[in-house]
């Protein structure tokens, strides 16, 4: 377990997260054992740890700047800023949520800038840059989904309240599904990792609405 502070803030990176980084990043094609493949794949990983960690500081530093006291833990598929229970209104707790992939947003913009106008000394310098545009980017817009658990079905509960819970769930259930079969149908069926996860958000939601029906 790798464990730091920044600004204040405890952090720790499980080794799952590195590993999966080194699966996106293409570790295991055959062209990567070489030096110049190893070192792409070391700046993706690389890439994807400080995009990863601007979002989840934008959630951490927001929290804090609300007088919570918080921690940054990364994992396998993302990572999370956790906070006391109870810690911040609707709107505080909207402004937390939103400021995660706002941060992303920003850094992936500025990045894309640096990358299009800026001339690179090295093409792995380049190739960095546009890793770190794209990861950002990327995460960012699928994080907004309006998906319990994502950001974007956070701040949709956030802006609808505990009382329309039901109402969430309905949206966050039938947004998967759309978005699943979006992704698959735009990618040609060769990117199956997100909308399974999807589709894994979607049957949570599911047995959450079956087990209210209940009460």
């Amino acid at each position: 377990m790798f464990r730091f502070q920044i600004f204040g803030i405890p952090v720790q990176v499980q080794p799952f997260f590195w590993i999966v980084l080194f699966f996106l990043g293409g570790g295991l094609r055959e062209q990567s054992w070489n030096a110049l493949g190893l070192l792409e794949v070391a700046l993706f990983v690389l890439a994807g740890f400080l995009s990863i960690m601007v979002h989840e500081l934008g959630h951490a530093l927001t929290g804090k700047a609300f007088g919570a006291p918080t921690a940054i833990t990364l994992h396998g598929f993302g990572g999370y800023a956790s906070f006391p229970s109870g810690s911040f209104s609707r709107k505080q707790n909207f402004a937390v949520t939103f400021a995660g992939p706002a941060a992303q947003i920003a850094l992936g913009l500025a990045t894309l800038v640096l990358h299009f106008f800026l001339r690179m000394p090295s093409p792995a310098l380049g190739g960095f840059v546009a890793d770190l545009a794209w990861i950002s980017l990327v995460w960012a817009v699928l994080n907004l989904l309006p998906v319990v658990p994502l950001d974007g079905g956070h701040l949709v509960l956030s802006a609808l309240g505990p009382a329309r819970i039901r109402v969430t769930l309905w949206i966050s259930f039938v947004a998967a599904i759309l978005a699943a079969l979006a992704l698959l149908l735009l990618s040609g069926g060769r990117s199956i990792m997100f909308p399974i996860f999807l589709a894994g958000f979607a049957f949570e939601n599911w047995k959450a609405l079956q087990q209210m029906k209940g009460r």
